[in-house]
């Protein structure tokens, strides 16, 4: 399996632009970022952000597609740097230890990414019903399936990868922290018994 970068500019550098617009665009992430600080995601609208950043409505769609398309971008930089530390990052995250070793340390570092970035990771994710699609969750789940080929497992490693990329949902996570108040500790410490018995079948 060959990984690309799912995300524009993640891992082959920036993409080229026109100073001008890459000026507006950073006027648009300034001020997205002030209402974020403010307000909390939540609060991050499209109408809100072409209030503030003092521009049309259709030039914040035009240059991010989308809500989501914006937290996206927002979060790019951090996800790119996740996404090259487990593809080429040293071990046990990247390559160089035991596939069940990554995946331990995968879902370990994912869930200390989400608490980190908390509704901006969540709302990056878009609509419950295109979530699954959103580039780096694709790539998320791909890598834990090729993990689990990798330790050769041959009972639908796809749909195994799927089951596990679950447990790793942001608005999960988040909720177990935020509602049921369990420590960060204890959710990994639930993915690596989940992931060991997943592998060893015990």
């Amino acid at each position: 399996m060959s990984f690309i970068p799912l995300l524009p500019g993640s891992l082959s550098g920036p993409v080229p632009e026109r100073s001008d617009a890459a000026r507006n665009r950073q006027r648009l992430l300034d001020a997205a970022r002030e209402l974020i600080a403010e307000s909390g995601a939540d609060g991050l609208t499209m109408d809100a952000l072409a209030e503030r950043a003092g521009v049309g409505k259709g030039t914040v769609f035009r240059r991010f597609g989308s809500r989501t398309g914006l937290m996206m971008t927002l979060l790019s930089d951090s996800e790119a740097a996740f996404q090259a530390r487990f593809m080429f990052g040293p071990p046990p995250l990247g390559p160089g230890a035991s596939g069940l070793d990554r995946l331990i340390a995968f879902g370990t570092e994912r869930i200390a990414f989400v608490l980190e970035h908390g509704d901006l990771a969540s709302a990056a994710e878009g609509s419950p019903h295109s979530r699954h699609e959103v580039p780096a969750a694709v790539l998320a789940q791909r890598h834990i399936e090729f993990l689990l080929r990798e330790e050769g497992m041959e009972a639908d490693p796809r749909l195994m990868a799927m089951a596990l990329s679950a447990t790793l949902d942001p608005d999960r996570l988040l909720h177990s922290v935020r509602v049921h108040g369990l420590p960060p500790e204890r959710l990994a410490a639930s993915w690596r018994e989940l992931v060991t018995r997943v592998i060893r079948g015990g």
